[in-house]
């Protein structure tokens, strides 16, 4: 089953990140990413075939930043509708929704995870998701957002 996962999507603030936003004195953001996310990702996941994406609705330097890092191309931001961007990613890549996996954390999550569960793909969320997203999900971390859950959810779909 894990083996026709082409795409790992994932949603940055509270999966990627612990979901806090810190302002500094000068109006400077900073966020905290995972570096054993990072360390899965590069070492991980791109070496078993898979490809990652990262869907958010926010737009941010640091974001884009941290996908050049990882070598991670395929970066959709400001997306007030994950399905739109998603079905258009996916018909410019000629693939479907069963070859994609997607962890996410709230309820702006819950239209596009729901729609690739629905369609035979892979949903999953930290542990310290909200209820809504963890009820449709086929994967639940055991560690929050931030904290190594993208990490674990990768080593099971690479398994």
């Amino acid at each position: 089953m894990m083996n026709r996962i082409k795409y790992l999507i994932m949603d940055v603030d509270g999966t990627l990140t612990n979901g806090k936003i810190y302002i500094g004195q000068r109006e400077e953001v900073f966020k905290a990413f995972s570096c054993k996310d990072g360390y899965g990702i590069t070492h991980i996941l791109k070496p078993s075939g898979i490809k990652p994406v990262i869907i958010t609705g926010r737009v941010s330097d640091i974001v884009k930043n941290r996908c050049k890092e990882h070598g991670i191309e395929l970066l959709f931001q400001g997306a007030s509708d994950k399905v739109a961007v998603l079905d258009d990613l996916l018909k410019q890549l000629g693939s479907s929704l069963d070859e994609c996996a997607y962890i996410g954390d709230d309820m702006n999550d819950y239209e596009v995870m729901n729609k690739i569960r629905l369609n035979g793909g892979i949903t999953a969320c930290p542990c310290d998701a909200v209820k809504g997203i963890k009820d449709i999900c086929s994967f639940i971390s055991t560690k929050e957002g931030g904290n190594g859950a993208v990490r674990e959810f990768i080593e099971y779909i690479t398994e």
